[in-house]
């Protein structure tokens, strides 16, 4: 008699979570790290409020996301970290051809062209813009990429030089590799890319475009990544 392998039928669970392109629609608006209401997220993703009510009720039983009442209002986030690795690790497998498919609208290529320049992914930068970042920090030897993303002594004294707190007590890995879906190519997440992120945000480098998770650098951002990275400003652009 054959024993059936419950992890087989808990890995069938979460891949049917995740097959339905209305439910895969809102975990990849989530990326942005924003908790969004049931009616922005129904909106984004068009269906009726009382539709995507019920697949937001799936996503939370199954883990995948978490939930929060304000008032009238109900709010839901990815449930964490390893929930956002999960979608965009997913997402950088879809073949090339299908995320390359011709834009319909000029206004869908535009926002099409803001994401892959820069974007964020969860927590951390990706998109050109991610993997610029991770280049110049590992052509600096600031970062190791050859036995799995690592940050160097001289990594952590980098951060601490230019003002970027790192929490060395987190049991969060300090750097991970994120396979970024828009270039193919890893880009740098973990704590080390969240402090990152959080930073660019916070003193200005970076600003949030649309309501997508497109972020676009400024000119503050430009001359800060050039003299403390050596990041040239055409490739971020």
């Amino acid at each position: 008699m054959t024993t059936k392998d419950s992890r087989a039928a808990g890995l069938a669970g979460l891949a049917a979570l995740i097959a339905d392109e209305t439910r895969a629609a809102c975990l990849l608006a989530l990326l942005d790290g924003r908790a969004w209401t049931a009616g922005e997220l129904a909106r984004h993703a068009g269906v009726a409020a009382s539709t995507l009510s019920e697949h937001l009720g799936k996503l939370v039983a199954g883990g995948l996301l978490a939930e929060e009442r304000q008032g009238r209002h109900r709010y839901v986030r990815l449930a964490g970290a390893h929930v956002a690795q999960l979608v965009e690790d997913l997402a950088a497998r879809v073949p090339a051809a299908a995320v390359r498919q011709p834009p319909r609208t000029l206004r869908e290529a535009s926002a099409g062209s803001a994401m892959a320049r820069g974007r964020t992914c969860y927590d951390h930068l990706a998109g050109r813009l991610g993997i610029a970042v991770t280049d110049a920090l590992t052509l600096r030897g600031l970062l190791r990429q050859d036995t799995g993303f690592a940050l160097t002594d001289a990594g952590v004294e980098w951060f601490g030089a230019a003002g970027i707190a790192l929490d060395l007590s987190s049991r969060r890995p300090l750097a991970r590799a994120c396979l970024d879906w828009t270039e193919r190519r890893p880009h740098l997440a973990g704590a080390a890319g969240a402090a990152l992120c959080g930073h660019a945000l916070e003193a200005g480098w970076c600003v949030r475009i649309g309501s997508e998770r497109a972020v676009r650098v400024t000119p503050a951002g430009e001359r800060a990544l050039s003299s403390l990275l050596g990041v040239a400003s055409s490739a971020l652009r």
